[in-house]
């Protein structure tokens, strides 16, 4: 079974705790705090895996998380970090967040390894926050949670030449001609269930890989049939060749054959609606009508596309379109499908440090994820820890943000699950 999408849950790892701890030893008379850090949690990275051809082992297995990190303890001991996930993908993964369609990796090189998602930090002892006016913290540092996000994989083949046409034109049994691939060939439409590679290798020693990518028919674009599944696997491709059968035997008309494909390209994808194209006349030693072929000569004379008449089944003009083909892919540049730099987002918690403030019920209403971390960090049954709190408020700007949004005094503040009288 090819499979060549889908959706799976990761979550890199929790930060530990960092530890309350003070130094209790004989003939030490008053210990200072002692809490060691947190360790770190585990980050998830994808990389390729040359073992690997389809995405099905992820149709079993869903969910993936990276190792917590452990928490510190007594004696400035800090806490282990937890060990990093990497999750194997065939070559030509891209790896998407599910919620915004962002492209996170595009994993289209050999040995690639790309981070992901960003393990929680270790929360700090209290040895951290000891000061001259405050020698004896009773608070540490909750550790940050791991980043929990479903993603999308999305295989897409990795070949030079796309094989592109309607079901039943030629295109598995050209591919089992000129490469050692051995498609399923049969005299009805939807043969080819599946992408099919193979690797061209030319009499002067160059070589090139070809998709055979399953019948396209119109409608594709929105779903109908088989196309839309296996239109992604063209976008790799530097060079199409638009197979058509120019035979007659179904009655088909190869000018309207090759407007009707191109016009699902050009609706899926206007970039690859401008990829260069070579037409492929197929099937001409069945050909009853040679007019058929002189419409279709025209309208490539029209678009400016080049046109070999070839029948895959006898071997006529194969060797002529493949001498061709390995020159112009020369001249043709690989181009990355996606600019990834630009739309890469490695997902971290400390990017979101958004503040919210409303008001409900009579009740000023505190939140977000800054203030959520905050919160972890505090025991507000410690009169240090809570001005801490305090300090800690007013350097996220919190109590600057009330009174622009007009807290009055006595108003009651929730800030997450905790409230407090507002005081100024």
């Amino acid at each position: 079974m090819f499979t060549d999408y889908v959706k799976i849950i990761a979550k890199s790892g929790d930060g530990g705790n960092g530890a309350v701890s003070f130094r209790r030893e004989k003939y030490v008379a008053a210990g200072g705090p002692d809490g060691g850090d947190g360790g770190k949690g585990g980050d998830v990275y994808f990389q390729v895996n040359p073992d690997a051809n389809t995405l099905i082992d992820f149709r079993y297995k869903k969910k993936f998380k990276a190792q917590n990190g452990n928490n510190g303890e007594g004696g400035h001991r800090y806490g282990k970090s937890g060990e990093d996930l990497y999750i194997g993908v065939p070559l030509g993964t891209v790896i998407k967040d599910a919620s915004t369609g962002q492209v996170l990796a595009d994993l289209s090189e050999k040995g690639q390894c790309e981070l992901v998602l960003k393990g929680g930090r270790g929360g700090k002892g209290n040895s951290h926050f000891a000061t001259s006016t405050r020698q004896a913290p009773r608070f540490s540092q909750g550790g940050e949670a791991g980043i929990e996000k479903e993603l999308i994989l999305e295989l897409k083949l990795l070949a030079d030449v796309g094989l592109l046409g309607f079901p039943n034109v030629g295109k598995s049994t050209f591919l089992s001609m000129v490469t050692s691939a051995t498609p399923k060939i049969a005299d009805y439409h939807f043969t080819t269930l599946e992408p099919n590679l193979g690797v061209v290798k030319s009499e002067y020693g160059d070589s090139f890989v070809i998709a055979d990518i399953p019948g396209i028919i119109e409608g594709a674009s929105q779903g109908t049939g088989l196309g839309l599944q296996f239109l992604r696997h063209i976008e790799r491709t530097r060079l199409l060749l638009h197979f058509i059968d120019v035979s007659g035997s179904e009655g088909r008309n190869p000018v309207k054959d090759f407007e009707i494909i191109n016009e699902e390209l050009k609706k899926y994808s206007e970039k690859l609606s401008q990829r260069k194209q070579i037409i492929v006349a197929n099937k001409i030693d069945a050909m009853t009508d040679e007019t058929l072929y002189q419409e279709l000569e025209e309208l490539a004379k029209e678009k400016q596309l080049e046109i070999y008449p070839i029948s895959a089944a006898t071997g006529k003009g194969v060797k002529e379109l493949l001498a061709h083909v390995s020159e112009v892919l020369k001249t043709l540049p690989k181009e990355e499908l996606y600019e990834v730099e630009e739309n890469k987002k490695i997902y971290t918690l400390e990017e979101e440090e958004e503040i919210t403030i409303q008001k409900e019920d009579g009740i000023w209403i505190v939140d977000g994820p800054a203030v959520q971390k905050l919160m972890r960090r505090v025991n507000l049954e410690d009169n240090e820890s809570m001005y801490y709190f305090q300090k800690c408020l007013e350097e996220l700007g919190v109590n600057q943000k009330l009174k622009e949004a007009g807290v009055q005094e006595g108003d009651t503040v929730r800030v997450v699950d905790w409230e407090l009288e507002w005081y100024d």
